[in-house]
């Protein structure tokens, strides 16, 4: 299960700008249910992402679904390896916090569920909350833009993969939103798809 020598590393423990970014796509007519869809997504995390892009590799734990404590190895493009550690998983959703070492300080949350005004359309949302390791690991996501552009491609492939494992028809391409909050509280916020 966990490594007690891997630290958590909250988004409170990062530098730079705090980062809320959420990825989603909408799926009418699913095959799958939003419980049965996630359950595909927790038995191999992997499989859905680009494994070029990050290659995710439980570290511990066991073979089949997600348990809370489990830990995860990502080898991402460039120098931006790091772990994740399982916090929260239920039916439709599981929530992953980044160790020691890993580029982003921060939470991050995948879930699937049914729209309210369209029952018939599913929504498969990645949420994350953070902020850069470090003032070096900032410089390079931010000012230089490589980390968010490889973290955008990551995430937005992901959301492509579910959403075809969905059996349904994606309505529109990945939409991905970001909400930056620098420290002196000033606010900007960009939407795309």
């Amino acid at each position: 299960m966990a490594n007690p020598n891997h630290s958590e590393q909250p988004a409170a423990t990062g530098s730079g700008p705090w980062l809320e970014r959420r990825y989603f796509i909408d799926v009418a007519r699913p095959r799958l249910s939003s419980a049965q869809l996630m359950a595909e997504v927790q038995a191999d995390v992997a499989r859905f992402a680009p494994e070029l892009l990050a290659d995710f590799k439980k570290k511990s734990g066991t073979n089949d679904g997600l348990r809370v404590g489990e830990e995860f190895e990502i080898s991402i493009l460039g120098p931006w390896n790091g772990c994740v550690r399982v916090t929260a998983v239920a039916d439709t959703f599981f929530e992953f916090i980044t160790l020691e070492g890993h580029p982003e300080a921060g939470r991050i949350h995948f879930e699937a569920h049914y729209l309210d005004e369209r029952p018939d359309v599913l929504r498969f949302e990645i949420r994350s909350w953070a902020r850069s390791r470090d003032g070096l690991v900032a410089f390079a996501y931010g000012t230089l833009g490589v980390g968010k552009r490889v973290q955008e491609a990551t995430w937005t492939e992901f959301c492509r993969r579910v959403a075809a494992a969905s059996g349904g028809q994606a309505l529109s391409d990945v939409v991905v939103e970001t909400l930056t909050q620098t420290e002196t509280g000033s606010n900007d916020h960009e939407r795309h798809a």
